[in-house]
């Protein structure tokens, strides 16, 4: 079992930053690919960034790509996601999420990930 806490979310103006972080509990981290994810009003769940489980593939939506940077900490148990030059869509609830690994792959499919955090909204004004 791991439980995920995401932490980091606020309001800030378009074209701000926001460092998001998600701590995992238990001693396995380091064995689970990562993902984040954000969902706005009335629209579905998509995918923003993914990483293996060591940190060396990482995989970014075409809409957050050269924006965000998404990177872990195995040590630490815990991943980020690192959102610079910050849009009025960027504005949703952010979760993070969490599946045993499969080789170095990054997934990027919700429906692949077992384990989700709470999620922490994230507001960007224009």
């Amino acid at each position: 079992q791991v439980q995920l806490v995401e932490t980091g979310g606020g309001l800030v103006q378009a074209g701000g930053s926001l460092r998001l972080s998600c701590a995992a509990s238990g001693r396995t981290f380091s064995t689970y690919a990562m993902g984040w994810f954000r969902q706005a009003p009335g629209k579905e769940r998509e995918f923003v960034a993914g990483i293996n489980w060591n940190g060396g593939s990482t995989y970014y939506a075409d809409s957050v790509k050269g924006r965000f940077t998404i990177s872990r900490e195995n040590a630490k148990n815990t991943v980020y996601l690192q959102m610079n030059s910050l849009k009025p869509e960027d504005t949703a609830v952010y979760y993070c999420a969490a599946r045993a690994a499969v080789g170095n792959a990054v997934v990027v499919v919700p429906y692949e990930y077992r384990y989700w955090g709470q999620g922490t909204q994230v507001t960007v004004s224009s």
